[in-house]
């Protein structure tokens, strides 16, 4: 008991949204207080932490031969153990200043379908950054907290959660998932799909933030009036001179090189639909489905999945802090989130 008094009075609880393209970082009782790339630059030589987040992202690409800007994370767990919990400190520190006994309990979303060898991993690397107690969460229960879902009700709540590393699909009932599929594809196909569209279409090589400019300007996943003229440039390397190039491509071009990776998260749904209690289906075709995550900010994905499995569709209000949001409040509510937390 005296623990949980000091935790409350001197501790911070945390949720954190340990992302393969940003880390999310939400303090209880004062909102998000961190939202930076999951990126960090670290010198080769001497292994010392030049920079973490935005400044280290600003150098991926650009660094001499001494310095490496690498993101710990691939497809949502950890690649480098080392290098992730160097970020974990530095954002857990960045927010629990206190030089205390009392060390900020924290709960992490992961994706649903990493290995126990890659949940504990994850464990491991936030106790070492400083936790006092550390806690895991599959990402789409934290996302349908997140969006306001009632997961702690006997009904069927639908979640499609796309991050950059994976996609998670769920169906939700009393704080369990009742069927559920986890890809690794999102965000970061969806980038690496627009560059390969450009080499093989117009002989240009493009780097993967030019890519993912282009995704945020142009992008789409349903057709609309008009694509033709809303248009981006795009530069790179011509593949035939070896020179400089700039390009003008549209929205019709960018929709057709996006379409595989979407019609892997169609397909995800679809199967997690096929799955699911016969019960919970009529729950399900009544509430619709909640897309959460930056994918979810992709033009035209609702009408997409809506056209494609006939169900409603809805984009959760900040669909980019649903896990974080959802982490935070399940360490702040355990009673109404009895049972959410993976057990290792």
């Amino acid at each position: 008991m005296i623990w949980r008094y000091l935790w409350s009075k001197y501790g911070r609880d945390m949720g954190i949204d340990l992302g393969t393209a940003n880390t999310l970082v939400h303090v209880r009782g004062r909102g998000i207080l961190v939202n930076e790339p999951s990126v960090v630059a670290v010198d080769r030589t001497t292994g010392e932490v030049l920079a973490v987040g935005e400044p280290a992202k600003r150098m991926l690409g650009r660094t001499p031969a001494n310095i490496d800007a690498v993101r710990p994370l691939k497809d949502g767990v950890i690649a480098d153990f080392d290098i992730s919990e160097a970020m974990l400190r530095y954002f857990i520190h960045r927010v629990h200043r206190r030089r205390t006994l009392v060390h900020p309990r924290v709960v992490i979303g992961i994706p649903s379908g990493v290995t126990e060898v890659e949940r504990r991993a994850v464990r491991d690397a936030t106790m070492r950054a400083g936790a006092g107690e550390a806690h895991l969460i599959d990402e789409p229960m934290a996302a349908a907290i997140g969006a306001g879902l009632p997961v702690w009700e006997p009904r069927g709540n639908m979640v499609v959660d796309i991050g950059g590393g994976t996609s998670e699909v769920a169906v939700i009932s009393l704080n369990g998932v009742a069927a559920g599929k986890s890809i690794r594809v999102a965000g970061d196909e969806i980038d690496e799909a627009i560059v390969t569209f450009m080499h093989h279409q117009h002989s240009l090589a493009i780097g993967i933030s030019t890519a993912e400019r282009v995704k945020i300007e142009v992008a789409s996943a349903y057709p609309f009036e008009g694509e033709e003229n809303r248009v981006t440039v795009a530069s790179g390397r011509d593949l035939v001179t070896g020179l400089p190039r700039s390009i003008e491509v549209n929205a019709a071009e960018i929709r057709e090189a996006v379409s595989e990776p979407l019609a892997g998260i169609i397909d995800a749904i679809m199967q997690t639909i096929e799955v699911t209690p016969t019960q919970l289906i009529p729950d399900v075709m009544d509430r619709g489905i909640m897309l959460t995550g930056g994918g979810a900010l992709l033009r035209g994905l609702d009408r997409l999945v809506a056209e494609q499995t006939g169900m409603p569709v809805h984009v959760a209000e900040a669909p980019l802090a649903c896990v974080v949001i959802g982490a935070g409040l399940a360490i702040e509510d355990p009673d109404r989130f009895d049972g959410v937390f993976t057990l290792l």
